[in-house]
């Protein structure tokens, strides 16, 4: 009987450690990681101090790399905006009277004659701007 609890006990305590191995719970923050809210409907300045536009969607790999940026230039409140896509690398933060702040060495007038993007909602996929629409 006692070899019987010894044997369940192990058998119970091995799935719990597989079960918890798994699931791939991180237990501290690794130094040097940044919230998306950091990137993620911020406005980003040119080097003059002059802002050139918002990120609008941060995209990232199957394996959760971020891979592109995708920057709303140009319009008014949201009007007329073109979105245009931009690696990370091309996207400084810095600080700047204790709040993230987010820089770009291009200008607005370049990014606006950059290809344009949309989203297309049937897809859930970035697409050229000037590409039709899906069709459900």
């Amino acid at each position: 009987m006692l070899k019987r609890v010894a044997l369940t006990t192990a058998v119970v305590l091995s799935l719990g450690v597989m079960a918890s191995a798994q699931t791939r719970v991180i237990t501290t923050i690794p130094a040097g990681v940044m919230t998306v809210t950091d990137w993620y409907k911020q406005s980003v300045y040119d080097p003059m101090d002059k802002k050139i536009g918002t990120i609008n969607d941060v995209l990232v790999t199957k394996d959760g790399k971020v891979e592109v940026l995708i920057l709303g230039v140009g319009g008014f409140i949201g009007v007329g905006t073109k979105d245009v896509a931009v690696q990370p690398s091309a996207v400084a933060m810095t600080d700047k009277n204790n709040k993230k702040y987010l820089t770009m060495s291009s200008t607005k007038d370049e990014l606006k004659e950059a290809p344009g993007f949309k989203f297309d909602r049937t897809t859930r996929t970035w697409v050229p701007a000037d590409r039709p629409a899906s069709k459900k």
